[in-house]
């Protein structure tokens, strides 16, 4: 199978995004000791950093027992639960602090973010429980309609949460951005983009390994929730991948499986976008629009107003 040939799939603007990228966070960073990488991403996150919308409240609270913090505009609507990414093994609170705030001021929803623990200090499932646990923390401080969001690897643990919570608790939807579902690495999308910009095939192994301390990860829907065998009675869901990514595949399997089961769910892969495109949202046009359309689909979920049966 041939790999994407980017010089056609990818905008100047895009290039760019990499280019100023890998500046930041060089394409074999994984060769570094650990701390070295996690010091380069925080790097990288302060480069793209954009201001904070005036009109939203800051304040750092525990739920769950881990560090989280609350993002509220004027007289929210309901709730987002923010789990970021990095593969598992990097980020934090302040990587994603103005996305947040961005995703807070744009869809009138109070945000939480979720400092969950990285491997591989702390290997799976300890994640899983983190992001659980702040679920139900923030469910019953504030009453009134939750969707679950997440990126890269916090898409992973939002998707495990909804089946956790799934007859325990009503969710108003869940939108997941370039997801790791943990959906067979010899689908067309992780042989096509091997290779990938921002993400190979070879970065989605290693993070796994480094998540799952070494060990074949078993069929478990608390890491992976394309290994779950019942899709049914999952919240609303959208799932936004990049067509330049090797996970892009997993998005369209996710939405297959809920639909199949009846349920309601919408698949987007964005044209002409890589992974982690997000932090790109004030530099790539594409990526803005992107971004809108998951505020928007966030904001209809919490007003019930979500409308799955759209091509895609």
């Amino acid at each position: 199978m041939l790999e994407a040939d980017y010089h056609d799939l990818l905008d100047p603007e895009t290039w760019q995004f990499i280019r100023d990228s890998a500046r930041h966070f060089p394409p074999d960073s994984d060769r570094l000791p650990l701390a070295e990488q996690r010091a380069l991403h925080a790097g990288l996150c302060r480069a793209f950093r954009a201001p904070l919308p005036p009109d939203v409240t800051l304040t750092d609270r525990t739920f769950g027992t881990r560090p989280c913090r609350l993002y509220e505009p004027a007289a929210p609507a309901g709730t987002v639960l923010f789990l970021h990414g990095g593969g598992f093994v990097l980020g934090g609170l302040d990587a994603f602090d103005d996305l947040c705030a961005e995703i807070a001021a744009g869809t009138g929803l109070r945000t939480v973010a979720v400092d969950y623990r990285l491997a591989p200090e702390y290997p799976h499932p300890a994640a899983f429980h983190d992001a659980l646990r702040a679920a139900q923390a923030v469910a019953q401080a504030f009453p009134g309609p939750l969707v679950l969001m997440g990126e890269d690897a916090g898409g992973a643990l939002a998707a495990s949460v909804a089946h956790a919570l799934r007859g325990r608790r009503a969710l108003a939807g869940q939108v997941l951005v370039c997801p790791m579902l943990g959906g067979a690495l010899d689908r067309v999308s992780a042989l096509t983009h091997a290779t990938a910009p921002m993400l190979s095939r070879q970065d989605v192994l290693r993070m796994g390994a480094l998540r799952h301390g070494g060990r074949e990860p078993a069929a478990d829907p608390t890491a992976d929730a394309l290994r779950d065998t019942d899709f049914r009675g999952l919240p609303p869901t959208l799932i936004v991948t990049a067509q330049c990514d090797p996970l892009t595949d997993d998005g369209r399997a996710y939405r297959d499986a809920i639909r199949a089961a009846a349920g309601r769910a919408r698949w987007i892969e964005e044209p002409g976008l890589v992974h982690g495109f997000l932090r790109a949202r004030h530099r790539v046009p594409r990526a803005a629009a992107s971004f809108a359309r998951i505020l928007q689909a966030a904001s209809a979920m919490a007003h019930d107003r979500f409308a799955a049966a759209r091509p895609g």
